[in-house]
């Protein structure tokens, strides 16, 4: 009995699933819909045409700017650090992935006490692609 109950659960998932995913399917098409009427509506719109150009000359005077300031010694040091310091977080956040995982699998707990005392739920995202 519990194989077919577990058929069943898993042939009820499987259609939520689908479900799901073909209302974000439909929701995302409607948003693109809605995105492109109202790009036609500013685009017909010669006050905010006029203010978008001037806004986008502005745009590329700031990046210009921002570039220079970039460019200076100090910065690229910064900048260097920057990188380094973003690319070791990714790694840490793996390894700590990787370690919950672990912990789940050995303790059958989804949830650990940190050293301050405070208890933390672990949890997890899934996404579907194709």
């Amino acid at each position: 009995m519990p194989d077919e109950n577990q058929a069943l659960n898993i042939i009820n998932t499987e259609s939520l699933i689908n479900t799901a995913n073909a209302r974000l399917n439909d929701l995302t098409y409607e948003a693109k819909e809605y995105k492109a009427m109202l790009d036609e509506i500013l685009e017909s719109d010669t006050e905010f045409q006029e203010i978008d150009k001037e806004a986008k000359k502005q745009a590329k005077l700031r990046a210009a700017a921002r570039q220079k300031a970039l460019n200076t010694p100090g910065a690229k040091t910064n900048i260097d650090k920057l990188k380094e310091t973003q690319s070791q977080l990714k790694e840490v956040k793996i390894a700590l992935s990787d370690y919950l995982a672990q912990y789940v699998k050995i303790s059958g707990s989804n949830q650990i006490e940190g050293p301050d005392g405070v208890v933390r739920h672990i949890l997890y995202t899934a996404k579907l692609v194709k």
